[in-house]
C-alpha cells in the first residue's frame, strides 16, 4: 500500500507544473517551448514589421525623406531575414511543437532537451545579426540574398552576419530532426502515417527539406566568409571565381525555402476548411501526395531566380517547363479546398476567414508566380516591384494568415477560453485590406519597370507608391489587435468547451480544455483515433 501511495505521489510530483524562470529556460516540455517559439516569432515579427514601415514610409513620396540609401538597404535585407528566419519559420516550429504530440497521441517531443537548446540558439542568432547595426560599415546591405561581390564590400558587421545565419541554420535542423523521429517514432498505436491529420504530414515533409538544404545556405555563407578573410576566390572573378555559382549555390537553398515557408500553411487549412465546411477533406491521399510531389519538384527549379545571368537556352527551357510543373500539384490542393467548401454547411469564424483569404491571395501569388516562370516575360520582370508583390503574396496572405488563423483556431484549446470573436474579425478585415492595399499596386509598379530596392524613384511612379504605404500602416498596426486578442483569451474570457468547433475532429480535440500541461501519458485507444479520423 505504501509503495502504491509513493508512485501516486511521485506521479502527482511529475505532472506538477515549474514555475519561475527555470521553467522557461530549461523547459522540455513541448507546449512551453511552443510558446517561447509563438511569443519570440511575434516579437521578430514586429520588429521586422517596423523595419517594413520604415520603408514604405520612405518611399512614401519621391526624393530621399527619412534615411540615408546605405540604411535604407540594410532595412531591407534585415526586414527579410526577421521575417523569414525570426518571424514565419519559427512560428511554424513553435505550432509544430504544440499541435504534433497532440495530433498523433505522443506524450511529448522525441528529443526535449534537443528541443530546448533549438530554441535559445534562435535569440543568441538575432542578437547577433542586430548587433552588426552598432558596428563599425552597419548592418547587412546587400539584400537577403547576400549576393557577392556586393555582400563581400560589408564593414565589420560581416562575420556577425555569417555568424547569425549559421546558427539560424542550426536550429532548423535540430527542430527538423525532431520533428521527423516524432512522427515516426511517437504515433500512438492504431495511428498509421495515412491516417495523420494533414498538419503533422506537411510538417514531416518540410522536416526533410529543412535537413536537405540548411547545409547548403550554411557551406555558400561559409565560402563567403573564407572569400572575405582568409583569400579564397569562389566567388571573386578577379582570383578565378563565379560569382553566379553563388547564385546556384543559394537558389538550391532559396527555393525549397519558398515550400519551406509554405508547406505548413497547407496543412493548417487543411484542417480549419473541414472543420467550418463541416465535411471531411476533399482528397485527403491526393493532398499528401501533391505536398510530397511539390516538395520533390522544388528542387529541380532553382535557376527560374537567375533567367537574367545568361543561361544556356536548354537551361532556361529546362527551368521554366520545371516550374510550370509545380503549378500542377498546388491546382490540385486549391481544388481540394474548393471541393470540400462546395455544398458544405460553412459557418465563416476567423480561423475560417483567413484560411479563405489564404486561398485567394495565395492563389494571385501562385498565377503571378506562373508569369515570372516564362522566361521572355520574366526579363522585363525581373529585379522589379513585380517581384516584390508576387512572394509576398505568396509569404503574407500565404504563410502569416495561415499562421494567424492556426491560432485563432486552437487558441481556446490551449488557453480554455474563447477568443473575443468581434476584436478577431476587426483584425481580419483591417489586415485584408490592409494587405491588398500594400501588396497588389506593386504589380503595377513593376509592369511599368520600378526596380526593388531601391530608397528614390521617378515621379511617374509615386501614387501607386503612396497607396501601399498607407496599406503597410493599414496592415501594420492592425497587428496589434492580433496581439490584443491574444492576451486577452490568454487573461481570461468565457469558458471553452472541450470541443470548441463544431465540425473539428482529430485527436487534440479528445483531450480537456484547456490541454493539461502533460497530455497523452496513455496513448489514446484505437476507437479514439478511429473517431478523430476525418477522411
Amino acid at each position: 500500500m505504501a509503495n502504491t501511495t509513493h508512485a501516486d505521489h511521485a506521479h502527482d510530483h511529475h505532472d506538477h507544473k515549474p514555475h519561475g524562470l527555470k521553467r522557461w529556460l530549461f523547459a522540455t516540455n513541448h507546449k512551453d517551448i511552443g510558446t517561447m517559439y509563438l511569443v519570440f516569432a511575434c516579437l521578430m515579427f514586429f520588429l521586422g514589421g517596423s523595419m517594413a514601415l520604415v520603408i514604405r514610409a520612405e518611399l512614401f513620396q519621391p526624393g530621399l525623406q527619412f534615411v540615408d540609401p546605405q540604411f535604407f538597404n540594410s532595412m531591407t535585407t534585415v526586414h527579410a531575414l526577421l521575417m523569414l528566419f525570426g518571424a514565419v519559420m519559427p512560428a511554424w516550429t513553435g505550432l509544430a511543437n504544440w499541435m504534433i504530440p497532440l495530433q498523433i497521441g505522443a506524450p511529448d517531443m522525441a528529443l526535449p532537451r534537443l528541443n530546448n537548446f533549438s530554441f535559445w540558439i534562435l535569440p543568441f542568432a538575432f542578437m547577433l545579426l542586430l548587433l552588426s547595426f552598432f558596428v563599425p560599415g552597419g548592418g547587412p546591405a546587400s539584400g537577403w540574398t547576400m549576393y557577392p561581390p556586393l555582400v563581400l564590400q560589408m564593414g565589420d558587421g560581416f562575420p556577425l552576419m555569417i555568424f547569425a545565419v549559421h546558427l539560424m541554420g542550426a536550429s532548423s535542423i535540430l527542430g527538423a530532426i525532431n520533428v521527423i523521429v516524432t512522427v515516426m517514432n511517437m504515433r500512438a498505436p492504431g495511428m498509421g502515417l495515412l491516417n495523420m491529420p494533414l498538419f503533422c504530414w506537411t510538417w514531416l515533409i518540410t522536416a526533410y527539406l529543412l535537413i536537405a538544404v540548411m547545409p547548403v545556405l550554411a557551406g555558400a555563407v561559409t565560402m563567403l566568409l573564407t572569400d572575405h578573410f582568409f583569400g579564397t576566390s569562389f566567388f571573386n572573378a578577379a582570383g578565378g571565381g563565379d560569382p553566379v555559382m553563388f547564385q546556384h549555390i543559394f537558389w538550391f537553398f532559396g527555393h525549397p525555402e519558398v515550400y519551406i515557408l509554405i508547406l505548413p500553411a497547407f496543412g493548417i487549412v487543411s484542417e480549419i476548411i473541414p472543420t467550418f465546411a463541416r465535411k471531411p477533406l476533399f482528397g485527403y491521399e491526393t493532398m499528401v501526395y501533391a505536398s510530397a510531389s511539390i516538395a520533390f519538384l522544388s528542387f529541380i527549379v532553382w535557376a527560374h531566380h537567375m533567367f537574367t545571368v545568361g543561361m544556356p537556352l536548354a537551361g532556361q527551357l529546362f527551368f521554366m517547363l520545371s516550374t510550370m510543373l509545380i503549378a500542377v500539384p498546388t491546382g490540385v490542393k486549391v481544388f481540394n479546398w474548393c471541393a470540400t467548401m462546395w455544398k458544405g454547411s460553412l459557418t465563416f469564424e476567423t480561423p475560417m476567414l483567413f484560411s479563405i483569404a489564404f486561398l485567394f491571395l495565395f492563389t494571385i501569388g501562385g498565377f503571378s508566380g506562373l508569369m515570372l516562370a516564362i522566361v521572355p516575360a520574366d526579363f522585363q520582370y525581373h529585379d522589379t516591384y513585380f517581384v516584390v508583390a508576387h512572394f509576398h503574396y505568396v509569404l503574407v496572405p500565404g504563410a502569416v494568415f495561415a499562421i494567424m488563423a492556426g491560432v485563432y483556431y486552437w487558441l481556446p484549446k490551449w488557453t480554455g477560453h474563447m477568443y473575443d470573436e468581434k476584436l478577431g474579425k476587426l483584425h481580419f478585415w483591417l489586415s485584408i485590406i490592409g494587405v491588398n492595399l500594400l501588396f497588389f499596386p506593386q504589380h503595377f509598379l513593376g509592369l511599368a519597370g520600378m526596380p526593388r530596392r531601391i530608397p528614390d524613384y521617378a515621379t511617374q511612379f509615386a501614387d501607386w507608391n503612396m497607396v501601399s504605404s498607407i496599406g503597410a500602416f493599414i496592415f501594420g498596426f492592425s497587428q496589434l489587435l492580433f496581439v490584443a486578442v491574444v492576451w486577452k483569451a490568454v487573461r481570461g474570457g468565457v469558458t471553452a468547451p472541450q470541443r470548441p468547433w463544431e465540425g473539428a475532429h482529430g485527436l487534440e480535440w479528445e483531450l480537456p480544455t484547456p490541454v493539461p500541461y502533460h497530455s497523452w501519458d496513455q496513448p489514446p485507444p484505437p476507437s479514439v483515433i478511429a473517431q478523430g479520423v476525418t477522411h
